[in-house]
């Protein structure tokens, strides 16, 4: 696994950034669109906006071996150091997850799925949510056929994030299964957590990032 640590403190000083109202935005193609992009690596979170041509984040995600980002803020876990930049590319190995963003797809393409409660750990990161997969089928066990980037529906998240322990729900996110340390079957009681926050992206174009992050100590 490569860290993203190497990006912090390699990144250009704000002030020495062109405003984004001094450049001229960039035709889109027809069917592309801009997400926001927030993602959890090794030792820091990414946020920033990725544009992409296809009809679910996770087609998009699976269709590139990179991801060309604008207006990024990359905040380390340790520190809660932030940096920032225009543009940056980041690989997908890097990512070992992403929240859910954008529109669900073609209705009329979904398939009939049956969910599946499941615990995983990924870096520093432990997730509970549901994994979706062909009735019948061990979604689990299935997994490694499935292409790199996969969703889960429902989730909620646990890592130490500045000497304490984050908690949050996090509703859909996707997980890169190629980076994952383990996946186990869950129970709904895990899944179905009550009484956690929503976990609240940073605004990479925000100043002032104070209380971004909630924090259990235990």
């Amino acid at each position: 696994m490569i860290s993203l640590r190497r990006h912090l403190g390699l990144l250009p000083d704000p002030s020495d950034v062109v405003p984004v109202e001094a450049e001229l935005e960039p035709v889109l193609a027809p069917l592309e669109v801009e997400v926001e992009f927030a993602a959890y690596a090794e030792d820091c979170r990414i946020f920033g906006f990725w544009r992409h041509d296809a009809e679910r984040l996770t087609d998009g995600l699976n269709a590139h071996d990179e991801y060309l980002l604008q207006h990024v803020l990359l905040a380390a876990l340790d520190d809660g150091h932030t940096s920032e930049a225009r543009e940056l590319l980041v690989r997908r190995d890097e990512v070992l997850a992403i929240r859910g963003a954008g529109p669900r797809g073609n209705v009329a393409r979904r398939a009939r799925t049956r969910p599946s409660p499941v615990t995983l750990k990924t870096g520093p990161y432990t997730i509970h949510g549901y994994i979706h997969g062909p009735p019948g089928a061990d979604a689990v066990r299935q997994i490694n056929r499935r292409r790199p980037m996969v969703p889960l529906t429902d989730a909620w998240i646990e890592y130490p994030a500045v000497g304490n322990l984050h908690r949050a729900r996090v509703g859909p996110i996707i997980v890169n299964h190629e980076v994952l340390d383990w996946i186990r079957p869950s129970r709904d009681e895990e899944v179905q957590m009550p009484g956690l926050p929503v976990e609240r992206a940073i605004d990479p174009h925000a100043k002032d990032l104070t209380g971004y992050i909630l924090t259990w100590q235990e």
